[in-house]
């Protein structure tokens, strides 16, 4: 077909010489058939450890065919990591590019300014239609997109509203939107394939496709009540840690008994508990606190996974669509969570620390036309890079604010000798169990300072924790069970990072120059 073409355009080469932008167009059009459209689906708090292709010991378990056929089919990231462990920022690192001090969103409190630059900006501006469909979560209206239909906040899981242009009031201002009957994860997958079907076919797409789950309550359809019935999932292997002392950690975290409290108080009066839990009542009333833990990890890993089982369901129907559309060859597909999770790991639920669980971001992008089949890439890659890569492949801008690389060369295995080697992290909101803390990841070692004070972020506990390092050697101890921060053998790779971290925190440009409390903790505990 090529070759014909070819001959064509040159049978007509008499005819458009004497105009000078024939030739031109032709190239823009061929341009634009060209360039591939993308599906982007993100989910919520979707950890690796339940995907099945990173290992680990719910690999067996989880039902996840359509996830793995993406995988197998395209390319796997094992190194990819977010820059705030927490939805909104990283959903707004993502779109802007930015870490959270040059887009404005430090925490769960803070919106994304329409004003601000995006990569749903850059496709408009380059000829892509766009689309978000789900959650968007960064309370301000979503802008670059010629069609959104999104959450109120985090929406809910059965029948929840969606809020559209039309009318808009931001998250923070008032609840407003049309309900939509159904189970959200599915409801967001019809919206999607409806969209892209009914899509202005002369022009590439960009479709964000925004699932809730697998956010607590980790709710799931009734065809998955039934989902691992009789199973008894096997423990992480420091389930049993109840407290900092044994591991030397500098906090104690979200331990996984406020889960079994938060069920607990939701089965006495579940309409005035802050979200509608599965599989109520619960409770642990009369055991000890090991066989209590025991229970509640139970119920939640069963929860969690009909949750994702469903998110895998629906990526099936997405991909079905893209093939019976004849789409599946020129759309990149990616999907990928917005931060990773603890599932009972150092006796934990939730994300935000810097600890291996949280921090990465499970990835699979499949593209035929340019990324081989069933490989996996190691780079150190970050949620910041994200807007830069689909920028690349459609031939655009990366938005103004963008401080990311485009990984694309990485995907074909060329990547280039000056990527980065190391990361920047930093968590702004603080409480006492999960102090404010920033680090640096290198491929062996990590580093966390945990500064442990609110400073200016919104959302946080007045009362700072005192200041505390840890260090890990991610090849010694891969599950991070003890901090090695004290240990003397240590101590000139410490030394060394500490610099590092101050270098980084100069390159990506946050300094906290205007926080003078950040120069009163730096000058007394950095150092130590």
């Amino acid at each position: 077909m090529r070759n014909a073409n070819l001959i064509v355009k040159a049978g007509m080469l008499a005819t458009c010489l004497p105009f000078i932008g024939c030739n031109s167009a032709n190239k823009s059009e061929k341009s634009q058939e060209e360039r591939p459209n993308i599906l982007f689906i993100l989910s919520d708090d979707h950890t690796g450890q339940a995907w099945g292709i990173y290992g680990g010991i719910l690999a067996d378990y989880v039902k996840n065919e359509n996830i793995r056929r993406l995988a197998a089919e395209g390319c796997v990231l094992d190194n990819c990591f977010c820059t705030n462990s927490i939805s909104a920022p990283s959903r707004a690192a993502i779109m802007t590019g930015a870490y959270s001090h040059r887009n404005g969103v430090y925490t769960l409190e803070d919106g994304l300014e329409p004003a601000v630059d995006n990569i749903a900006k850059q496709m408009q501006a380059g000829g892509y239609q766009t689309a978000l469909i789900g959650k968007w979560h960064l309370k301000r209206q979503p802008a670059g997109f010629d069609h959104f239909n999104v959450f109120h906040d985090q929406g809910e899981y059965v029948n929840p509203i969606f809020k559209t242009a039309e009318n808009w009031v931001d998250d923070d201002k008032g609840k407003q939107g049309v309900e939509v009957k159904g189970f959200s994860t599915d409801i967001v997958t019809d919206q999607t394939m409806e969209w892209i079907r009914n899509r202005d076919k002369n022009k590439p797409f960009m479709m964000c496709c925004h699932f809730k789950a697998t956010h607590e309550p980790w709710d799931f359809p009734e065809r998955m009540k039934h989902l691992y019935d009789d199973v008894v999932f096997p423990e992480p292997e420091s389930m049993m840690e109840f407290g900092p002392e044994e591991s030397g950690r500098a906090f104690t975290g979200q331990q996984l008994e406020n889960m079994g409290w938060r069920w607990e108080t939701a089965s006495k009066d579940p309409d005035a508990w802050w979200c509608r839990y599965p599989e109520l009542p619960f409770s642990t009333k009369g055991m000890d606190k090991v066989a209590a833990r025991k229970k509640i990890y139970q119920k939640m890993i069963k929860d969690y996974l009909r949750c994702g089982a469903t998110i895998d369901d629906n990526i099936g129907r997405l991909l079905k669509m893209l093939d019976e559309e004849g789409l599946s060859k020129n759309t990149i597909v990616v999907y990928v969570s917005d931060q990773g999770y603890f599932l009972g790991e150092h006796g934990m639920f939730d994300k935000r620390m810097m600890y291996e669980e949280p921090l990465h971001m499970p990835f699979v992008i499949r593209y035929p036309k340019e990324i081989p089949a069933g490989t996996r890439n190691k780079d150190i890659i970050l949620n910041v890079d994200f807007a830069s890569t689909l920028a690349d492949y459609a031939g655009v801008k990366a938005p103004d604010l963008s401080q990311g690389k485009s990984f694309r060369e990485n995907l074909k295995g060329e990547t280039s000798a000056d990527w980065r080697k190391e990361m920047y992290y930093r968590y702004w909101t603080h409480h006492s169990i999960r102090p404010a803390h920033m680090g640096i990841r290198n491929e062996r070692y990590k580093l966390m300072f945990l500064y442990g004070d609110r400073l200016n972020a919104t959302g946080s506990e007045e009362t700072p924790t005192t200041p505390a390092w840890e260090f890990h050697d991610l090849q010694v101890d891969p599950k991070e069970d003890k901090n090695m921060y004290n240990d003397p053998q240590y101590k000139d790779i410490i030394k060394e990072m500490k610099q590092e971290l101050l270098k980084l925190r100069e390159e990506v440009g946050d300094t906290d120059a205007d926080t003078p409390r950040m120069k009163e903790i730096m000058d007394q505990y950095y150092w130590m």
